[in-house]
């Protein structure tokens, strides 16, 4: 197992994951990201599957607006599906779980150089991934008037 680099597919176990996208049916594709994202929410103890869930994380972010096209040589060759929207919140909850062990892949980085740029990118797909924020209407400001016209009211105040 190595670490070449500190991008998403920069290391083997990433790599292998791409490899098992490119194999899966383009169907079965979404179901392989759910789940690595779904174990690494619900792990307890090591992240087993941390630099997949990154890798995944990066797919999906891809998507987003503000995400960056995944163009490296060891992710996935073959497109990726449309992933729903609930994909979004999976992986940012992911991310999150991986960027609070401290023991975790964190722990890892040799270089303070390399450990500083991991996170960075771990905190611009948390940005991309996190859902925008509900638009809600402020005021729903309709017009209304004072009385109506069948009781001799015009609306205009004097």
């Amino acid at each position: 197992m190595g670490t070449w680099d500190t991008g998403p597919f920069d290391n083997d176990t990433a790599a292998d994951f791409a490899d098992a996208l490119d194999d899966a049916e383009p169907a079965a594709r979404e179901a392989l990201i759910r789940g690595v994202l779904i174990r690494t929410i619900d792990a307890t103890g090591y992240l087993t599957e941390a630099d997949e869930t990154v890798a995944a994380a990066v797919l999906i972010a891809a998507q987003c607006p503000g995400g960056d096209p995944v163009d490296t040589p060891c992710g996935p060759e073959t497109p990726m599906p449309v992933f729903p929207s609930e994909l979004r919140a999976l992986a940012d909850e992911a991310l999150a779980r991986i960027a609070d062990d401290e023991d975790g892949p964190a722990s890892n980085w040799v270089d303070p150089g390399d450990w500083k740029q991991w996170r960075a990118t771990l905190a611009r797909l948390r940005a991309v991934l996190a859902p925008p924020p509900p638009s809600i209407a402020l005021f729903d400001v309709q017009p209304s008037f004072a009385g109506s016209a069948s009781e001799g009211k015009t609306g205009r105040h004097p």
